[in-house]
């Protein structure tokens, strides 16, 4: 076998074939652009080539890079991972002429499926049910509107070498065909290149559900399947193992399709065949048709690993130098159920669009798998997928499996950029869901529920209060009280575009209340924890300004300092006010003198720290009314500025 490994990827895939390879003792290389060079892959690596610039086509996609860097470094295989080059079947065959082995299928068998008509005409061929439709070479606009015709509406136009719903248009009606047929050709031929399609039945309740296969070159083996309905824009957010509703016999059914599958094509490594559902009345063996079939290891392998308990990576590497296949087909079986949720950096309110930005604070709790490819402190480029972890969970039964995935997206804390975890745990508790009544629509159909953004609770905002007022660390200088009376301090808090005015009173050392419009929150520490109207209070991260409660998907309030918004409400005006009680420490002008906007004025002492306050515009000091060691209510005028026009006279 090899004794190194080279990872012709990055991310979360790279770090998850480098945590197998490594365990299995192999040396592990790590190819990375000029943007990763601090990545996480590039840290677990045995070594490390950079190979370009940012962009894909300067670095990842640049397989002749990659291949120079394997036998430079000595690696005797390459492991694509997935996504770049690892359905590319150039990049095989040019890493076989270079006398190096590759993790994955031949050249050959990437081709075979590389066309999705010329898939399901070899599909068709080998036994395995196909979706009606017509798959041919012609193109013609008016025979393709007889072929849908034939086929009977509705019907799906997908190009025919497309992916992600690029090319692809659902047809209703006759009338619409010809509008729609010219709209998925352009959108193909932007994409990929080739503006051919494929006309297929529509199913009205369609389930998307594929199978793992794993080959040695001749013989093949499933590992069960996965139910990947739960997408949006064809893009698959949460995936289970095995299938809600599956019955034995479609299993059976499924799974001996999909080993015909691989097996007509000399399948070698791990694959993916995917099947069409239609699940309106019901799973049966008559009802599942061939998609496509992805010649790699998927995103959500994991899933299938949980309930299996086959490493597929290990598979993989052992097949790839030569072995066997590892288990015969009656030597495997499902235990429990799995999920996978995907957490992306993405802007759900303003429609999913990728985010960027630095990772302030990343972790996840203990029960669950979190496959990342990013720490606490690495940034989110915009040069790649925004992806920041894949949660994955197992349990006993579907219910227990749902209630830890639930659980675990509540707990997974992420501060500095924003995120569709409200969202997965929206669909975590989604009732349809968890019935397991699941279709590729169930997204689409409740979309507005699932991508609702309520306020935070009181509780949470007191929190943030807390945090903003320092007083949440342990040991907080300010967490004193007063005698005879709490003391009071206003506290500013800004969530988007919205103000949230919170007052705080001390009530002693370890205990505070914080008022919130007409709710008035308890707040008290106990054994070092804070505790809201007796229940404990979840972690926070605050950085700067910056407090991220990890509640409710993760709430982000920003503190607002009152000496800023009071500059800013002052800005031309002529009384300098005290933003907060407290005691003047200093007086700096003098009436008389002429200052800038910015020039000091005088300095406050409030809540054990000092602050600056400042001219907010150019003028005369006309009169200071306040001296040294003053204590001020907050709003006290401490220094008047002449008005503008007496001052120009």
């Amino acid at each position: 076998m090899f004794d190194t490994v080279l990872i012709a990827n990055r991310g979360e895939i790279a770090c998850r074939v480098m945590e197998t390879a490594r365990a299995m003792g192999l040396r592990c290389v790590a190819v990375y652009s000029e943007a990763d060079a601090g990545a996480k892959h590039v840290a677990m690596a045995d070594e490390a080539v950079c190979i370009g610039g940012a962009a894909p086509a300067e670095s990842y996609l640049r397989g002749e890079a990659i291949i120079a860097a394997a036998l430079e470094t000595g690696a005797g295989a390459i492991h694509p991972g997935y996504g770049f080059l690892s359905e590319n079947p150039d990049f095989v065959e040019a890493v076989e002429a270079a006398g190096l082995v590759f993790v994955g299928p031949s050249a050959k068998a990437i081709r075979a499926m590389g066309l999705k008509d010329a898939a399901k005409r070899l599909m068709a061929e080998a036994g395995v049910p196909v979706v009606p439709g017509y798959h041919g070479e012609e193109q013609d606009p008016q025979f393709l509107a007889g072929e849908a015709e034939a086929i009977g509406y509705p019907v799906l136009i997908k190009a025919v070498a497309g992916g992600g719903g690029k090319g692809m248009r659902l047809v209703e009606r006759a009338a619409e065909f010809a509008e729609a047929l010219k709209s998925a050709q352009a959108e193909a031929r932007g994409a990929f290149g080739n503006e051919a399609v494929l006309i297929e039945k529509f199913v009205t309740k369609p389930r998307h559900i594929e199978v793992q296969v794993f080959g040695d070159g001749e013989k093949a083996v499933h590992l069960f399947e996965r139910d990947c309905s739960l997408q949006r824009r064809h893009q698959k957010v949460i995936e289970e193992a095995p299938a809600p509703g599956m019955t034995a016999e479609m299993r059976q059914a499924m799974g001996a399709a999909a080993v015909r599958a691989a097996e007509a094509i000399g399948y070698k490594g791990a694959g993916t065949v995917e099947f069409i559902v239609d699940g309106a009345r019901g799973l049966r063996p008559d009802g599942f048709w061939f998609m496509e079939m992805n010649t790699r290891l998927q995103v959500e392998h994991p899933v299938t690993e949980a309930i299996t308990g086959v490493d597929l990576v290990a598979w993989q590497l052992r097949v790839a130098a030569g072995e066997p296949l590892p288990k015969a087909q009656e030597e495997l079986g499902i235990d429990g159920h799995a999920f996978e949720a995907r957490l992306y950096a993405e802007d759900v309110p303003a429609g999913f669009l990728p985010a960027t930005g630095r990772l302030a604070h990343l972790g996840f709790p203990a029960d669950v798998r979190a496959d990342s490819g990013v720490r606490s402190g690495d940034v989110i480029s915009p040069h790649y997928d925004p992806m920041i972890a894949k949660l994955i969970v197992h349990g006993a039964t579907r219910e227990i499996a749902l209630r830890k995935l639930a659980r675990g997206l509540a707990e997974t804390q992420v501060a500095g950029t924003v995120t569709n975890l409200a969202f997965l745990g929206a669909l975590a508790r989604h009732e349809g869901f968890v019935a397991g009544e699941v279709d590729t629509g169930l997204i689409g159909r409740d979309l507005e529920a699932l991508t609702a953004a309520p306020g935070p609770s009181p509780q949470v905002v007191a929190q943030a209060a807390l945090a903003a007022a320092r007083l949440w660390e342990a040991a907080a200088p300010q967490s004193g009280f007063a005698l005879w009376a709490p003391l009071a301090r206003h506290v500013l808090l800004r969530q988007g575009e919205e103000e949230l005015p919170c007052v705080l009173r001390v009530a002693g050392r370890d205990r505070a209340e914080i008022s919130f419009g007409d709710v008035t929150v308890r707040a008290e520490r106990v054994d070092g924890r804070w505790r809201l109207d007796g229940r404990p209070a979840p972690a926070l991260f605050h950085e700067g300004a910056e407090i991220t409660v990890f509640a409710e998907g993760g709430q982000v309030f920003v503190a607002v300092d009152p000496l800023d918004r009071a500059a800013a409400l002052g800005a031309g005006g002529n009384l300098i006010e005290a933003p907060m009680p407290g005691r003047v420490v200093s007086v700096l002008a003098t009436p008389g003198q002429a200052v800038t906007a910015g020039d000091r004025l005088a300095v406050l002492e409030a809540m054990k720290m000092e602050h600056t306050l400042t001219a907010a515009r150019d003028g005369v000091v006309a009169e200071v009314l306040v001296a040294d060691g003053a204590q001020v209510e907050a709003g006290a005028a401490l220094i008047r500025l002449e008005e503008e026009e007496e001052a120009a006279a």
